[in-house]
């Protein structure tokens, strides 16, 4: 009966043996013991690749009508009718609101009757001057003849000459009367305000008995705007570093927070001249300058009653047309340049190196290497580690080849949002190392051993 017993007893402890054995050796090769250390830096890498590449200038800011009139009065008053609402459509010259015209009419009467009343005393003028000019004419020939005095003669000229001038002067008082009359005609006029261009009324700031201000005088009171809202545009502030790449005319594709998932067709009209400001003085000032892109794509058709001045893309749908309001937000991408079949890597395989620092470490490996060196020569030369060498950075990435990298470097040209344009330096096809981030920015250097693992960071990315 203990024969049983102790067999089992056997092979548990012949399998607690084995167990052990297998967590050692685990243990073993995964402390590197015996089976060798993985040898290099594990990477992941991918193919320079023959691409088109277009740069992209992204920007932000706000929807407005490309045309935008501010109606303000020319005189002041008290607003006696109101035709329009915010929302309405009208045309060139429609009524659209009218302003109390009661004190400039009575200055016209006023001045009307003013006129009549300086014709009638330039009327009067010339009847005196036609006497004037009789008896001077008879004065002069009777003092030919002797027959009155040099005097008589003198006076009679004189009359005539005054009525001459007081005649002229009634001409001008006349004009001046006339002239204040036209100027009161055009203010009654101007009681009567119409709309300037075609469009919809977007803002209407006043309501009817309201007064407002003309601009006569002063500022005048903003009563309303009119816009053209089939004529869209976006105006973004662009970067001072990114403006110079902008152009007259470039493409892009806007995108509005109102219309998420969709993309609209737009070109760039006017690019601002003068900066913006923000922060000025501070550590944190920005220079940014206005760009405007108009949008083309088929919008607000309401507003143009049925006459459609764009152009749409053929990749749009164009059963969907959008409703741009003023003052909607969104975003741009401008296309500033587009190269072609070109070599290009992923933007993070580029990386950056200071090559003075690497001559300096291979000049401190040959001065350790050099057994010939006297010690007098060793104290008069100052220690490498005290001589600050003048930064020399330069754009590089790592090719991969036999197990190793190649450092190589590279001039970029531009890029888009994953690709980097190479200009010289790689080759289509060539395989590039381009992550993880902390080996390629700080740990590989030229000449190590690698390890290629896309599988494990596609694990990590995903």
């Amino acid at each position: 009966m203990a024969k049983p017993k102790s067999n089992k007893k056997t092979l548990i402890i012949i399998l607690s043996i084995i167990v052990g054995f297998l967590a050692i050796g685990m243990l073993g090769k995964s402390l590197g013991w015996y089976g060798g250390k993985p040898k290099g830096k594990e990477v992941e890498t991918a193919q320079t690749k023959l691409k088109t590449i277009t740069s992209i200038v992204q920007a932000s800011g706000k929807i407005q009508p490309e045309i935008e009139v501010i109606i303000t009065p020319d005189v002041s008053g008290e607003i006696t009718e109101l035709y329009v609402q915010e929302g309405d459509m009208v045309k060139k010259n429609d009524i659209l609101l009218r302003i109390n015209p009661d004190v400039y009419q009575a200055s016209v009467d006023q001045l009307r009757a003013n006129v009549l009343s300086m014709k009638a005393n330039l009327e009067t003028g010339r009847a005196n001057l036609i006497r004037s000019k009789a008896n001077f004419v008879r004065q002069k020939e009777l003092f030919e003849k002797k027959l009155v005095a040099e005097m008589d003669f003198i006076t009679a000229n004189a009359s005539y000459e005054a009525d001459k001038a007081s005649l002229k002067a009634s001409e001008y008082t006349v004009q001046n009367a006339e002239a204040q009359l036209d100027r009161a005609q055009k203010e009654l006029q101007r009681t009567t305000i119409l709309a300037p261009i075609d469009g919809t009324i977007s803002k209407l700031n006043v309501e009817k008995g309201e007064r407002v201000v003309g601009a006569i005088q002063m500022t005048g009171t903003e009563v309303m705007r009119i816009a053209r809202l089939e004529q869209m545009e976006v105006q973004v502030k662009v970067n001072e570093n990114d403006i110079v790449n902008v152009a007259f005319g470039d493409s892009a594709a806007i995108k509005v927070d109102s219309y998420p998932g969709r993309s609209f067709q737009g070109v760039v009209t006017e690019i601002a001249n003068s900066a913006t400001l923000t922060g000025n003085g501070t550590t944190e000032q920005v220079t940014d300058y206005d760009v405007k892109i108009r949008v083309v794509a088929l919008h607000n058709t309401a507003a143009s009653k049925g006459r459609l001045i764009q152009t749409i893309s053929k990749s749009e749908n164009k059963s969907f047309v959008p409703n741009f309001k003023p003052g909607m937000s969104g975003s741009v991408d401008i296309k500033t340049e587009t190269v072609t079949e070109v070599v290009a890597v992923p933007i993070q395989a580029v990386t950056v190196r200071d090559y003075s620092k690497l001559k300096k470490k291979r000049s401190d490996k040959s001065a350790k290497s050099d057994s010939t060196a006297t010690k007098k020569d060793t104290v008069s030369t100052p220690p490498s580690d005290l001589l600050i060498p003048k930064e020399d950075l330069r754009r590089v990435v790592f090719v991969v080849a036999d197990g190793k990298v190649q450092m190589r470097e590279v001039q970029t040209g531009i890029s888009d949002d994953t690709h980097i344009q190479i200009l010289s330096g790689l080759e289509a096809g060539e395989e590039v190392v381009v992550g993880s981030y902390r080996v390629l920015s700080n740990d590989l250097s030229d000449g190590d051993d690698i390890q290629v693992n896309n599988d494990k960071f596609k694990k990590i990315n995903s």
